[in-house]
């Protein structure tokens, strides 16, 4: 992956050197050590210096990103992938539910890092895996990928800038849609209920109170109806979050009495059925197996990350995207 970045010094600080006006800009200080390694990589007015050069007013700088080495535990594996936006420095991909953002031990061929890896393969270019905002397997929606250091890196403070500013953060706001058990009282809200390690458990979370690490999440109820299969109420729940802590929404909404539909961690109603879809792991990947997929309204937890916002990168330009929900929660609001 190559890259050229330029940047037009109108004004700067006396005696600012590069390296402080990259710091500037996002860059981290990785990404300084990284550039110090090629001696060709930053430039100014069409001649090579080093970043204890001292910046003037009217300068022209340029800084050379060039990444030769792909990622090397990474697979590459044709796979289907729905990208919704590209550009140098970054892509949004629409993720399907049941497909990892990263490959694993039991999952080292089927992940979008192995679909990416496989995208550029077939590109000739050479890319680094770096996701931004990760998602549960079985969560469908919108993430972020960088695609050279620097970006990761800007990316990377708007993630921790979120979590410590919350909405009010100049970063990357996302917006999810799930479907939840039960008409939901009151209609919108705030789950201010901090979320810890469930005692015993590796994946598992708990709302606890005494050791739990603060979790907010914004919620606002769309719709509520009643669900033509199971006769029961159901209703399509709007949220943001200010934290992210794992499985917060999964959490929250078990936490107010209204679990996602399809959960089979927090949904009692599902989780007789997580013994079969671990059971049938291996003969369908995707979540379970014969039975269980003829009895159930949904296969996976019914939360679609729909739309996402942040200003981009390297230029600043607000950046906005949606995708609607994927077929199999489209089916569930069938009355």
């Amino acid at each position: 992956m190559q890259r050229k970045i330029t940047y037009y010094v109108d004004k700067i600080k006396p005696g600012q050197k590069i390296s402080g006006f990259l710091k500037e800009k996002g860059y981290s200080e990785q990404n300084l050590v990284n550039l110090k390694k090629n001696l060709k990589s930053i430039e100014v007015n069409d001649t090579y210096v080093y970043q204890n050069y001292v910046l003037q007013q009217g300068d022209i700088l340029n800084v050379y990103i060039r990444e030769t080495e792909s990622s090397r535990q990474i697979i590459p594996v044709e796979l289907p992938i729905d990208i919704v936006y590209e550009d140098e420095d970054l892509l949004v991909v629409n993720k399907p539910a049941g497909m990892p953002i990263h490959p694993s031990r039991n999952n080292p061929d089927n992940s979008l890092g192995n679909a990416l890896a496989w995208y550029y393969k077939q590109k000739q270019q050479a890319f680094v895996f770096r996701c931004i905002n990760r998602l549960d397997r079985d969560t469908s929606g919108l993430t972020i990928v960088a695609k050279h250091m620097v970006s990761g890196a800007i990316l990377a403070q708007m993630v921790a800038a979120k979590s410590r500013d919350g909405l009010q953060a100049q970063g990357i706001h996302r917006e999810y849609l799930a479907i939840v058990e039960g008409n939901v009282e009151p209609a919108e809200g705030v789950i201010d209920a901090p979320i810890a390690r469930k005692e015993s458990r590796c994946l598992e979370r708990v709302v606890d109170y005494e050791k739990g690490d603060r979790a907010i999440t914004h919620y606002q109820k769309l719709k509520t109806w009643k669900n033509a299969r199971s006769n029961k109420k159901m209703s399509l729940v709007a949220l943001q979050l200010e934290t992210g802590r794992t499985h917060q929404i999964r959490v929250h909404m078990a936490y107010l009495g209204h679990p996602l539909i399809g959960d089979f961690l927090y949904n009692p109603a599902y989780a007789a059925n997580q013994l079969d879809r671990l059971a049938h792991a291996e003969e369908n990947d995707s979540c379970m197996g014969k039975k269980a997929a003829t009895d159930l309204l949904i296969h996976r937890q019914a939360l679609h990350a729909h739309k996402i916002s942040f200003p981009h990168p390297m230029t600043g330009k607000p950046m906005e995207f949606s995708v609607s929900m994927p077929t199999d929660m489209k089916n569930l609001m069938k009355i």
